[in-house]
């Protein structure tokens, strides 16, 4: 991991966070107790191609079988709260207040995008992530039921590829992205994709108007 840390005292604003994405780099912070972020440009980034997503034999029957009900963009702060959870990968979480604040915002221009998944009125899974152009930036997500989360990223997928999205960033590949089809790519070949993608605009609800069978 590279980070970057930021050597002037600049304030820290959507339109920052905006232009950070846009040059390849993105903001973490140590623990949610910390308020200040770090700018991270990781050497090998994480994506899973659109085209390249593996749902395995197990995860189609419960894509279609599964009784929750997928929603996006209803409920952020929810959302934020599942991912802040203690996990078994992880302990404590960076998503902080300055985090939530300037995402947020960002939410509320239209930028930043949730899929839920929802038992009943309970949320039992999710993601959050930022579309720019025709690339989204997966941020974060969570389950409190097993597969929610992959149920909430195969929609999605599903989402973005109805919508003419060209890059799905993860950030990081882990086992479980991996699993999923998950690869790294160089810097140097993300910035390419990333350019690619920006120049394109990808439609995030192209998939609510699709004709119903």
């Amino acid at each position: 991991m590279s980070k970057k840390p930021d050597p002037f005292d600049i304030e820290l604003t959507p339109e920052l966070i905006v232009r950070a994405y846009q040059a390849g780099i993105f903001p973490m912070a140590e623990d949610a107790d910390d308020p200040d972020l770090f700018w991270v440009s990781p050497e090998m980034r994480g994506i899973i191609p659109l085209d390249g997503f593996k749902i395995s034999t197990s995860l189609r029957k419960t894509l279609k079988k599964h009784p929750f009900q997928v929603k996006v963009d209803t409920d952020l702060e929810a959302v934020f709260d599942g991912c802040a959870e203690p996990a078994p990968e992880r302990e404590t979480t960076w998503i902080n207040s300055t985090i939530r604040r300037l995402y947020g915002e960002l939410y509320r221009r239209g930028l930043v995008h949730t899929v839920e998944v929802w038992d009943g009125k309970e949320l039992v899974g999710g993601l959050y992530g930022l579309a720019l152009g025709s690339a989204f930036f997966g941020e974060s997500m969570f389950h409190r039921r097993t597969d929610a989360s992959k149920i909430a990223l195969a929609h999605l997928v599903e989402r973005l590829t109805a919508g003419g999205f060209r890059l799905l960033d993860t950030q990081f590949l882990t086992a479980h992205l991996k699993s999923l089809g998950g690869i790294e790519i160089p810097r140097e070949i993300y910035e390419l994709r990333l350019a690619d993608a920006l120049s394109h605009a990808g439609d995030f609800y192209a998939w609510d108007r699709r004709p119903l069978d």
